[in-house]
């Protein structure tokens, strides 16, 4: 049975809403799961209320703060606030934290940014160990939504992933991203989908829900479950049409 999580940054979002009225939209919209990005600029009280009403769970969140790690100046400021996101996300049931790994920074080399990033990593597995939380590092497309960016290539994630060698650090697979960057999902996960600690979808052109553009969604999911993963599917797309019947269609859409 596939698990879908509604990222409620965009998904059962109204104007002027909160994030718990958003958690009981989903419910009502037939999701038993949902997503969301920072922890710190939210009412967590109420959410963790909208989850106990509604019996929802949430898959996944940022760990904060949102800092280069390719930047090793930022170690100790990023590990102390992983430890904080642990807590939360323990509070919460979410099994997994999401990091970026931040700019290309100028004045540094991809080797020096590389050997950082790796760094604070392995530190970070030393915060994560034994929490029963992951941490997964997802790299993002430049062409498009993230111009600047350090990690743009899904296996150059599941490279310095191999390099940390530690089983609490993983990789977040966004299909949206990895199409973006003209990647084939076979291709780049083949043998190492056991790094995948997530994944996200969107369509494209315009990120929007399945269905809407031209990437072969169902096609590429199905691949990933037919390859073991067992994870959930976060639906991380800006919805045309409001609704929970909408998020349904989209689902529907995926096969």
């Amino acid at each position: 049975m596939r698990r879908y999580s509604a990222c409620i940054e965009w998904l059962f979002a109204e104007e002027g809403d909160s994030f718990a009225d958003r958690i009981r939209r989903a419910h009502a919209g037939g999701l038993t799961a949902v997503e969301f990005w920072r922890w710190t600029d939210k009412d967590l009280d109420a959410i963790e209320a909208a989850l106990k009403e509604t019996g929802l769970v949430v898959t996944s969140l940022v760990a904060e703060p949102m800092i280069a790690l390719t930047d090793a100046a930022n170690r100790q400021a990023w590990l102390s606030g992983l430890a904080e996101s642990i807590v939360v996300a323990r509070r919460l049931g979410a099994p997994v934290l999401i990091a970026q790994a931040g700019d290309d920074l100028p004045g540094l080399s991809r080797k020096e940014q590389r050997q950082a990033l790796t760094e604070t990593l392995k530190s970070g597995a030393d915060v994560l160990e034994g929490s029963g939380v992951r941490l997964g590092v997802e790299p993002l497309n430049i062409r498009i939504d993230h111009i600047g960016y350090f990690l743009d290539s899904t296996r150059e994630g599941l490279d310095i992933i191999d390099d940390v060698a530690r089983p609490e650090i993983g990789v977040v697979y966004d299909i949206y991203h990895s199409a973006v960057m003209d990647e084939r999902t076979e291709d780049v996960l083949d043998g190492r989908l056991d790094r995948v600690v997530h994944v996200h979808i969107a369509d494209h052109p315009g990120r929007n829900e399945p269905g809407s553009g031209g990437i072969d969604l169902a096609h590429r999911l199905g691949w990933i479950f037919a390859n073991g993963y067992d994870g959930a599917v976060g639906l991380e797309y800006r919805p045309n049409k409001p609704g929970g019947h909408a998020v349904r269609t989209a689902i529907a859409a995926l096969g």
